[in-house]
């Protein structure tokens, strides 16, 4: 785009500064910059970092990008050749300073875009591993489709520079393959996508005959709608450019050399590549606003109990039944010491025999299924009939217990049970020792 009026930069910089913009109030609202934060929950492994610093470094760059070539257009102005009448000033005849920020800004859209179809490909291999997954208990860690991801993100963040610096000599023809190379492999993924978006809606109503919860359902569908909509604009970005592109490498240029239509392109694809980021920010970092109005009517609610004084009547009461020697007339939170009355709820089931281990060590008592005992018996034959244990399906439990039951007995893949985002994801070690910390306190792990 460097022969494009400094209109078109302009309207890259204002949806890339939008989109800059949108994503701190995102984020903040999402969590109040924690995510940002390393270790942070339960999923806050290498691969979540990875993920959100790849996506979150490729916006600031494709920003600086559009930015500084704006005030470089701008600053050089136009200018009359006899043969093509007012045009933007030509590369050739920039100042010397704007002639060398040309490979820089170059280099920052290109990891930029590589960048971008990182977090593309993770989101094709992830789907692609819930769609056809079932019920195996296949780590996603250890699956072909993560390996297919870290090999073709290494061949993204490589070849894309490399295109850059070995046509850097001439400018139009460096943006030309540039384009043509990011446009080529953003759209093979962009195509990719169809087919799960396609066979989705059969894989939600999978999951509805399973009995899946109705919220992971909810979810579900919410990213399809998005994952369908994105693609769209994924389309009008990546389109454009290619079109640039590849008229940009033949040797007599038709639609480079028309100013509506180059203008006209540059300016919907801003629009395709801003609003398709949005969306993955939103996919990624997924808000959930009833949860948000909760916590902030708890909060008010425990401010306005802190700020008004008890009455001093029950505060007496309280005082003489706790002196009281008579247990019965003690209250019940007085009857135990601190460490039982706030002692951790049991639920049913821990995730695995290493769980079992360590609350045995911590003396832990961990409820679970009971099972009925049948002896041997013998006949009046003669016949030893062998015993045999009948387990009983658990019955009384919470409904975060049940939800556990249901996720180690059903026929659905763990990952769709617990699906927060694509990047919300950890290995079996991570989920052990998240429940123990959060079943018994961080003194389990």
């Amino acid at each position: 785009m460097s022969h494009s009026s400094p209109a078109t930069f302009l309207v890259w910089s204002i949806m890339t500064c939008l989109l800059g913009g949108f994503l701190l109030f995102h984020l903040w609202k999402f969590d109040r910059f924690k995510c940002l934060r390393p270790g942070n929950g339960p999923y806050a492994g290498a691969f979540k970092r990875l993920m959100t610093y790849t996506y979150l470094l490729s916006v600031p760059c494709i920003t600086v990008y559009a930015v500084g070539f704006a005030i470089i257009k701008y600053r050089e102005g136009l200018t009359f050749i006899p043969e093509f009448g007012i045009v933007p000033k030509p590369w050739q005849m920039w100042s010397q300073p704007h002639k060398s920020a040309i490979l820089p800004l170059y280099l920052l859209f290109t990891v930029a875009w590589s960048l971008e179809m990182v977090t593309h490909l993770e989101e094709l291999c992830f789907w692609l591993f819930l769609v056809n997954s079932g019920s195996v208990q296949q780590d996603w860690f250890r699956s072909l489709y993560f390996k297919t991801w870290m090999g073709g993100s290494l061949i993204a963040v490589i070849y894309m520079p490399l295109v850059t610096i070995f046509t850097r000599a001439d400018p139009l023809k460096c943006e030309a393959f540039t384009f043509l190379a990011g446009s080529l492999g953003s759209l093979s993924l962009t195509l990719w996508f169809v087919p799960i978006l396609w066979t989705f809606p059969t894989f939600l109503q999978g999951l509805k005959r399973n009995s899946v919860d109705m919220r992971t359902i909810v979810r579900l569908t919410t990213f399809h709608e998005l994952n369908c909509l994105r693609v769209v604009f994924r389309l009008i970005f990546v389109v454009p450019l290619l079109v640039l592109a590849v008229d940009g490498i033949r040797p007599h240029q038709h639609i480079n050399d028309t100013m509506f239509w180059t203008e006209f392109l540059t300016s919907i694809s801003a629009i395709g590549c801003v609003i398709s980021s949005g969306i993955t920010l939103v996919i990624f970092f997924p808000r959930s606003v009833e949860t948000e109005v909760q916590s902030r009517n708890a909060t008010r609610e425990k401010s306005v109990s802190r700020s008004r004084p008890a009455p001093r009547d029950s505060i007496l009461s309280d005082d003489s039944s706790l002196a009281s020697p008579d247990p019965q007339k003690r209250p019940a939170s007085a009857m135990y010491s601190n460490s039982e009355a706030h002692a951790p709820r049991n639920e049913y089931p821990p995730l695995d025999s290493e769980q079992l281990v360590k609350a045995r060590d911590l003396d832990v008592p961990v409820s679970g299924p009971k099972a009925v005992f049948s002896p041997n018996r013998r006949a009046a034959s003669g016949i030893v009939i062998q015993g045999r244990v009948t387990p009983v399906a658990p019955t009384g439990l919470t409904e975060r217990a049940l939800e556990a039951h249901n996720q180690r007995t059903g026929t659905v893949h763990p990952f769709v049970h617990n699906f927060t985002s694509p990047i919300d994801l950890m290995d079996a070690a991570q989920q052990t020792r998240w429940y123990m910390r959060q079943q018994y306190g961080a003194r389990a792990v």
